[in-house]
Order: structure tokens, then sequence, then C-alpha cells
């Protein structure tokens, strides 16, 4: 009997934070709150351009870690972007009709 097992979409899911969180970006937005936090205390809040500046951390932080439609979120796009610009370009594949990377003259 043609058994087909299927995979359901969100299998992944289950292993992150709520669904959508790495640990790494939760980290990410902890030092954010807290570099806000840092800068409110430091800067204050008495002109809209000291609030901006206090709530820059909180809100870059946000952006990175926020879901994306087709993807995960920003952090993990840039570290993919990031290292495909700085990761050989030549790719390497060694499968059934190779042999050590030259071709099977064995035929």
């Amino acid at each position: 009997m043609n058994q087909q097992y299927l995979i359901p979409a969100n299998t992944k899911r289950s292993m992150l934070i709520f669904g959508l969180f790495k640990p790494i970006d939760l980290i990410i937005f902890v030092v954010g709150l807290v570099l806000t936090g840092v800068l409110i205390l430091a800067v204050g809040t008495d002109t809209p351009a000291q609030v901006i500046i206090g709530l820059s951390p909180l809100l870059i932080t946000t952006l990175m870690v926020s879901p994306i439609p087709n993807h995960r979120n920003l952090w993990t796009f840039t570290v993919n972007v990031y290292s495909y610009f700085t990761s050989q370009r030549k790719y390497r594949w060694r499968g059934w009709c190779m042999l050590h990377g030259e071709e099977n003259d064995n035929k």
C-alpha cells in the first residue's frame, strides 16, 4: 500500500517561544528595553527629540524581532542577507552522479 506522510506546515513553530521567537530574539528585545530605560534616565523627556532618542533602541529592536510575512522576522532576514554576502559564492555539490567532486567516467 502506498502510504504518504504529510508534515504539518507549523512543525517548526513548536520549537519557538510563543510560536514566534527564538531565545536570541528575546535577548535582543530585552537589551533594547534596558537601553531605552538607561537613555530615558540619562537624556530625559523634556522635548520630543529627547523622547524619540530615548525610545529609539526599543523601537529598533521591536522592528527587528517583529514577524514579517514569508519570513520569521527581520533579524533572521538580516542575518541571512549578511551570511549570503559574506560567505563563499562557489557552491559545491556532491550527488549521486559525482565522485568526490569529479565526474564519474565509469558508465
